[in-house]
């Protein structure tokens, strides 16, 4: 039997193995990869396969000779596409010219903020600014355009593109006309100039945000010196200490943390002037209008609409009410809502994580996902060692991807654990895109890294989750079986490649079947005894979510309507007047004197005027759950259907087309806002399930 049917073979028994497994304390193949500390015999003959198997990538210097060969294939596919003849062959020149930069920059892209080595670093920042330069020019290459151009304004040639060509040909034109080409040569080169500096004040302000403050030991008191960093004769503040339980040590912490830095406020002004002008001279009516053109929303209009709707169905559930029911807290304040809410949660319902976490080991919860794809999509994880230098860290693991028919879909690297130096924050990085290229006739496989920041296995347990680490790993799961499951014909569009307020719905529907107990009864058990998590207590874990929901709610508004305000024309007034005034109305929480939460709102780099679509992604989320999962979450043909309505597509087709082919039918605004806040029901059968255990 060939390497390739014997893996076909596992994986369409793979469902039979796991049920005689599933009431033993032995882990399938991939939950055994997880499980285990990872162990790597040192072969000194074993040849050095580069980064993620780039050849040129074996040492740092193979950024450079690795960007060259992609320059030298563009100069050739532009003049490839200048020369050609109108027609499909003109998108796929330009979707085969995107790929040799994308591939080159998203995994530079990444490897300068993952790899532990400096100097890997160094050269993969390089990579970025040079490939980053070229497309800067590439999308104000006139006769580029107008090869494109060409083809859009034949209705002839046009009537004879399948839908998925014609998409895409229209979001290049898109990419054009964003970058100024239709402006005379004057105007080109001052949105050049605006494209060139915006690159440079949303490196500085993405920088800046992340810095932390400091203050003199001496204007802190001594006995709360502990609770913070220190540095000399300063104390270090670089986060909001939110789940301290002493009131003043995340007073302090929020006021130092959050207290205005002159240059950094200044970026940011000239950030949001410079988006704005470059928004105009492109010829939209502001940045808000640029940016949301495409999504589910198009316009602020609808955001704004959209939030202010769910505010005011908001207010009838109390808000920050919620908290008035935890004595000796005299006067809510901005630094008390993170903690309280966790308190208040784990009071009510008991959910103390280390009594979760013994149930939730890594291997026993990527045997769960594993479970999961097997049923929904006949897909299968497979854990593959890594070539030598084919990862950037010992501890990486490799899955490739599988399906019962269709055989290897693609590659996800799992960087799950914690390391110095590495970005404390979970999220998924596309290094390849999937696409049918037509040079060679196959599909060119997609390769995704999932980025967490795990506890290392120690010698007597595995690595242990707590609840919100396991949402978090089927979260960015979601995303990565997206990547998986595109098979998009253009990499333009694989995967995640779609708009902003769409591509968090897998990652967020993951959740739910994360906190389902049918899901979650499949994989929960105790690493050292085998004995399966109790329902109650998933069940309390589900609930509690509710407490303070509404709260929590307002709060990410308040971070949304911020951003749109931020985003739309100028206001005349500072960035802290703004936030002074939305608080007030969206939050209700009085703003704090001397402080400036602006400058550590990051999510204004990669999500800027577009942080709204975390809240309408879920309401996305929660009507394709309820409509066709919560019956039965392990439904294959309904697994089939998500796939082909929502996931084969990628960015290919309108988002709110696909969610249309889900739900079968046009979801409005008010409908997103009944969604969200129908999530606040308590669940009567909980309490009924407590009384009774």
């Amino acid at each position: 039997m060939s390497a390739c049917r014997r893996l076909l073979h596992l994986v369409k028994h793979r469902s039979l193995l796991t049920h005689v497994r599933k009431h033993l304390t032995t882990w399938s193949p991939v939950g055994a990869a997880f499980n285990a500390r990872p162990h790597r015999k040192l072969d000194l003959f074993e040849k050095n396969v580069g980064l993620f198997g780039v050849p040129e990538l074996n040492c740092p210097a193979g950024f450079q000779v690795a960007t060259e060969n992609a320059l030298k294939n563009t100069e050739r596919l532009v003049e490839k596409a200048c020369s050609w003849s109108p027609g499909v062959q003109t998108v796929q020149c330009f979707d085969q010219l995107s790929d040799e930069l994308c591939k080159v920059a998203d995994l530079a892209d990444f490897i300068k903020v993952a790899h532990p080595d400096p100097s890997f670093r160094e050269a993969a920042e390089k990579t970025c600014i040079e490939i980053g330069t070229v497309v800067e020019k590439l999308n104000t290459n006139v006769e580029l355009c107008k090869s494109l151009k060409n083809l859009l304004d034949n209705p002839d040639i046009v009537a004879q593109l399948d839908p998925d060509t014609k998409r895409v040909a229209e979001l290049f034109m898109f990419d054009f006309e964003i970058s100024g080409i239709h402006l005379d040569d004057k105007l080109r080169k001052e949105a050049v100039g605006l494209h060139v500096k915006l690159l440079d004040l949303n490196n500085e302000f993405l920088v800046g945000s992340h810095m932390p403050n400091r203050i003199a030991k001496s204007a802190i008191p001594e006995h709360l010196h502990l609770h913070y960093a220190a540095e000399g004769s300063f104390i270090q503040i670089g986060g909001m200490h939110a789940d301290s339980p002493s009131d003043l040590v995340r007073e302090i912490a929020y006021r130092v943390y959050l207290y205005p830095n002159a240059e950094l406020m200044g970026c940011l002004e000239e950030l949001l002037k410079c988006r704005y002008k470059l928004a105009t001279l492109v010829g939209y009516e502001s940045y808000g209008h640029r940016a949301l053109k495409g999504t589910m929303a198009k316009t602020p209009e609808t955001v704004m609409s959209f939030l202010q709707l769910l505010t005011d169905k908001l207010s009838d559930r109390y808000g920050l009410q919620c908290f008035s029911q935890k004595k000796n807290v005299p006067e809510l304040m901005p630094w008390d809502h993170p903690y309280l809410s966790g308190v208040l949660r784990a009071e009510r319902y008991n959910i103390e994580p280390s009594l979760y976490s013994p149930y939730l080991s890594l291997g026993s919860c990527m045997e769960g996902l594993n479970n999961l794809f097997c049923q929904l999509y006949g897909v299968s994880l497979m854990s593959e060692h890594p070539r030598a230098g084919e990862v950037w860290s010992k501890d990486v693991r490799k899955l490739a991807v599988v399906h019962e028919t269709e055989g290897l879909l693609g590659y996800i690297y799992c960087d799950f654990f914690h390391r110095q130096d590495k970005p404390h924050q979970d999220c998924h990085f596309t290094i390849r895109g999937g696409r049918q290229c037509q040079e060679t006739g196959q599909y060119q496989l997609p390769v995704v890294v999932l980025m967490l920041s795990l506890p290392e296995p120690t010698k007597g347990a595995p690595t242990l989750l707590t609840p919100g680490m396991m949402e978090n790993l089927f979260h960015e799961m979601g995303h990565a079986m997206h990547s998986m499951l595109g098979r998009t014909r253009y990499q333009h569009v694989t995967g995640t490649r779609c708009a902003t307020d769409f591509a968090e719905v897998p990652s967020i529907l993951m959740e739910y079947f994360a906190t389902d107990y049918r899901v979650i009864s499949q994989f929960a058990r105790h690493y050292e005894t085998g004995q399966p998590l109790p329902e109650s207590m998933v069940a309390r874990l589900c609930e509690s979510k509710k407490v303070c929901g509404a709260a929590d709610t307002q709060l990410q508004i308040f971070y949304a309507v911020l951003d749109q305000i931020y985003h739309s024309k100028p206001q005349n007034r500072s960035t802290t007047e703004i936030l002074k005034d939305m608080q007030q109305k969206f939050y209700g929480l009085p703003y704090t004197p001397n402080t400036a939460w602006q400058l550590r709102f990051s999510h204004l780099i990669g999500y800027g005027a577009k942080y709204y679509s975390y809240l309408m992604s879920r309401a996305v989320a929660s009507m394709v759950w309820k409509q066709c999962f919560v019956a039965d979450p392990l439904n294959r043909e309904m697994g089939e259907r998500y796939r082909r309505e929502m996931l084969a597509h990628g960015g290919a087709k309108e988002p709110m087309l696909m969610v249309e082919g889900m739900l079968q039918r046009r979801p409005t605004v008010e409908e997103f806002v009944e969604a969200l806040v129908s999530e606040l029901n308590p669940h009567f059968e909980t309490f009924i399930m407590d009384s009774e255990s």
